[in-house]
């Protein structure tokens, strides 16, 4: 595939987009890639790299290797996921803290037009899409209302966090984050990437390689042979995860060997009895309608250069 530097800036701010996704405990960076069109390329391409690859390496053939891996591809997209880990965590943390109705807002509104988008573009339905999707459904929305846990911080234990958490950073709909959230590391990785803790954050990575090269194999084989039904599982799981994105929050305290918080949805209207804020819902209604009108806009402009091209 011929690329000018205007594509690859364009990948840039996709793995951009994808990285401030990753940061975010319920919005997956699996699902801006499939927003964006370059979920199977990105899939592939980590895919790639093998065996082969390696010797490869060894016999210092350092242009093919970079052939076989889409390795310009690759390289633009992670650089913008990574641009975003390091840049924009503080702002993200601030943002929720700050403004967390209409951020989750807005991600709500793109993360549901993207699902009925991907449903009506990319399925062939019969009754095992059906089974799929409502599987998805189900174990997006089960993993939404888990508590979070306490777990250790060895080194040993990072490298498997790392490992986890990138695979589910790769599913849409399943957020990397809000699983480090749920085993206990979320905050534990934010403080060490903002304090640059150089061995937890390369053994956390080495987890995240390990994970992904392992992971993406086999999606790449679930969308080669089983499209129709990973599709339908994948658009369920960004379904079920709604439940995690819901602007209307009440926190509380689980109790067990330490003392842990946890959010549960409530409707709007009880938001402002039961936690005494206002629930500012015309605004989240505003920035939910802006998540829409921004997947809306990209699928027209996707549209009209798909047609461009066949017309040339």
């Amino acid at each position: 595939m011929n690329r000018t530097f205007s594509d690859y800036l364009v990948l840039y701010l996709k793995g951009l987009c994808m990285g401030v996704a990753d940061v975010i405990p319920g919005v997956s960076g699996g699902t801006i890639a499939f927003i964006s069109g370059i979920y199977d390329e990105l899939i592939d391409s980590i895919r790639s790299v093998d065996g082969t690859v390696f010797k490869l390496l060894l016999k210092f053939r350092i242009a093919e290797v970079w052939r076989k891996i889409n390795a310009t591809f690759l390289i633009s997209v992670l650089a913008g996921v990574g641009t975003s880990l390091i840049s924009l965590a503080h702002l993200m943390t601030w943002l929720l803290e700050t403004y967390p109705i209409p951020v989750w807002s807005f991600f709500f509104g793109l993360i549901c037009i993207s699902a009925v988008f991907i449903l009506r573009e990319n399925m062939h339905w019969n009754i095992g899409a059906v089974t799929a999707l409502i599987i998805g459904i189900i174990i997006g929305a089960a993993i939404t209302i888990l508590a979070p846990t306490q777990t250790p911080t060895n080194l040993y234990f990072i490298f498997f966090c790392g490992a986890l958490a990138i695979c589910a950073m790769i599913l849409p709909g399943i957020s990397g984050a809000f699983i480090l959230l749920l085993i206990g590391k979320y905050y534990f990785m934010i403080e060490a990437l903002t304090t640059i803790n150089l061995p937890v954050i390369l053994v956390f990575v080495l987890g995240c390689v390990i994970g992904l090269l392992s992971f993406s194999h086999l999606l790449s084989w679930l969308l080669h042979h089983y499209r129709n039904l990973t599709i339908a599982l994948l658009a369920g799981f960004m379904l079920g995860s709604l439940n995690k994105v819901w602007p209307w929050k009440k926190s509380f305290q689980v109790l067990g060997e330490t003392e842990t918080t946890m959010d549960v949805s409530i409707w709007p209207w009880n938001y402002l009895p039961e936690t005494g804020s206002e629930p500012q819902f015309v605004t989240a209604i505003c920035f939910a309608a802006s998540g829409i009108l921004l997947v809306v806009l990209i699928e027209k402009v996707a549209d009209k250069i798909k047609t461009g091209k066949s017309g040339n």
